[in-house]
């Protein structure tokens, strides 16, 4: 029933209600929580929508046979956003480094630096667990022994670079002087002299060769001695520390840019690739339970083992602070390049999750070129597989080695879309299995990479998290001890009038006096 207001004893039309005026505002405030929400995840809603609307198009687009030419124009709006992100690359790493070490004292970055190193050690070495104990409880390769790159239509893929020369080609890239090539090594055949019966002798020698590609170990290397040598300087590197800050800012304008362009770029990336799949039935179908070990390792390692590490240690719900990341997360899905999502990742953490810049810009580049769990836990699974494939029985010592070797040889792993199939062929020749059955995984790769990239940025999200975590407390550690120095020398202050005070004030105040240098410490 309407309830008329009267003025005078007259009833005043029009009016309306209280419980009106009450349901009118809530619905206002709906509406107005509706649309925030729109305005804070529409990025978000874009780049998953990007990658639903682009396994549709890839779908409808397959079933127009496309010729190979007109397949890459398809594929070219994606290939402009792997462009895009790859050019952002190196000016975000150098910069956010350089600013990032220089703007942290010299004590808390190596204690942050030592954190973030055990971090990364323990995760991924937990992950070539996972990886290992997976491929002996599915057994993926077990009755597979008919499976070979001929009945695929597969060519073979071969590695015959010596294990140590793959370690050693780490070392180099982290002193390599430019940072646009990365180094690696070659074989050649050198005459040695005859035998004999007058036949030459020939022996391998390795040499070095420099190959296309950023060399992003050598640049975190560079850039994380030369911030520290600017803070070295004092006021004479405040000037170049400021301009690095400027740049490292403008590259964040231009990455939020960028970001807006993922969703069209995604949904071509994703609908290009399934248009470029030939049989991919029978490809599932033969290596069914490897892409099964493979992605349920992944499952385990990101949803419960790290989500666990980032409780323990900070205390606080690892899934709300994973759920500002799912653009990032999408991306690395999309792209399959752990480099390739640095940008928005790092964007994200600071805006919706709230870490301090000087943590994620210091710490996220380093995670995405040294923290490599997804890739540790595929890498072995596939070893493991090969070996099962070949009917070989793996020893304890060749397991361990399984173990170091993916951990050790994921440092330094190329940031890159089927990046981690070289790493392979390392653990292969490391416990003496044959490299002729690599294309079993590059053939599926496409697949696993996806899963496999996305674990990759959640460790190293979950790590700048923990230690902004780290940071904060001992923050308000420091924060404490000052404010009890404070008191101390309001106490002192207060020691003039000696009649005033007690025999055991006055005491303390003649010995702070014998020391002047301690005094002005304090304050």
């Amino acid at each position: 029933m309407e309830k008329k207001n009267e003025i005078n004893g007259h009833a005043m039309p029009g009016s309306a209600s209280t419980d009106q005026i009450l349901e009118k505002s809530s619905q206002k405030s709906l509406r107005e929580k509706l649309m925030e929400f729109l305005r804070k995840n529409l990025l978000v809603i874009l780049t998953v929508s990007g990658v639903l609307v682009g396994v549709g198009l890839g779908m409808m687009v397959r079933s127009m046979n496309l010729t190979k030419a007109q397949m890459t124009y398809f594929a070219f709006p994606g290939e402009m956003l792997l462009r895009m992100l790859k050019m952002i690359i190196l000016p975000l790493v150098v910069c956010s480094l350089v600013s990032g070490a220089a703007s942290l004292d010299t004590r808390s970055l190596g204690k942050l630096g030592g954190i973030a190193v055990a971090y990364f050690l323990v995760t991924t070495l937990i992950a070539s667990g996972i990886g290992v104990a997976l491929a002996f409880i599915i057994k993926p390769g077990v009755g597979a022994g008919a499976l070979n790159t001929n009945n695929l239509g597969l060519e073979s893929v071969s590695s015959n670079k010596e294990t140590t020369d793959s370690f050693l080609d780490l070392n180099k890239q982290a002193h390599v002087s430019f940072f646009m090539l990365q180094y690696a090594t070659d074989y050649k055949m050198v005459a040695v002299g005859n035998d004999t019966n007058g036949t030459t002798l020939y022996q391998k020698v390795p040499y070095g060769t420099e190959t296309d590609g950023m060399n992003i170990l050598g640049l975190v290397l560079f850039a994380m001695v030369f911030g520290v040598a600017l803070r070295k300087l004092g006021d004479e590197g405040e000037e170049l520390i400021r301009f690095f800050n400027a740049f490292n800012e403008a590259t964040m304008v231009l990455v939020s840019w960028i970001m807006w362009y993922i969703p069209f770029g995604i949904m071509f990336l994703v609908g290009s690739k399934i248009v470029e799949m030939e049989d991919v039935v029978l490809l599932v179908t033969s290596l069914g339970k490897y892409i099964f070990a493979s992605i349920l390792g992944h499952v385990i390692h990101g949803g419960i083992v790290l989500p666990l590490i980032y409780f323990g240690l900070t205390r606080k719900n690892p899934f709300s602070f994973l759920s500002g990341l799912i653009t990032p997360f999408t991306t690395a899905f999309a792209t399959c390049s752990s480099s390739a999502t640095l940008p928005s990742m790092i964007k994200c953490v600071e805006e919706n999750n709230g870490v301090d810049k000087r943590i994620s810009r210091f710490i996220l580049p380093i995670g995405a070129t040294v923290n490599m769990d997804g890739a540790a836990i595929f890498q072995c699974i596939a070893a493991v597989f090969i070996a099962q494939l070949n009917n070989t029985e793996l020893n304890a010592g060749q397991i361990f080695t399984i173990l170091v070797t993916a951990t050790a040889s994921s440092v330094g792993a190329a940031g890159i879309p089927a990046g981690g199939i070289i790493t392979i062929a390392i653990i292969l020749e490391a416990i003496g299995l044959p490299t002729n059955d690599l294309s079993l995984m590059l053939a599926v790769d496409w697949i696993v990479d996806r899963t496999t990239t996305v674990v990759n940025v959640e460790g190293d999200a979950l790590g700048a998290g923990i230690l902004h975590h780290i940071n904060q407390l001992e923050m308000k550690k420091h924060q404490q001890e000052g404010e009890l120095s404070e008191v101390q020398v309001e106490a002192v202050a207060n020691v003039q009038a000696e009649e005033e005070t007690s025999p055991l004030v006055t005491h303390q105040a003649k010995a702070l006096e014998a020391m002047p240098e301690a005094i002005e410490s304090v304050l």
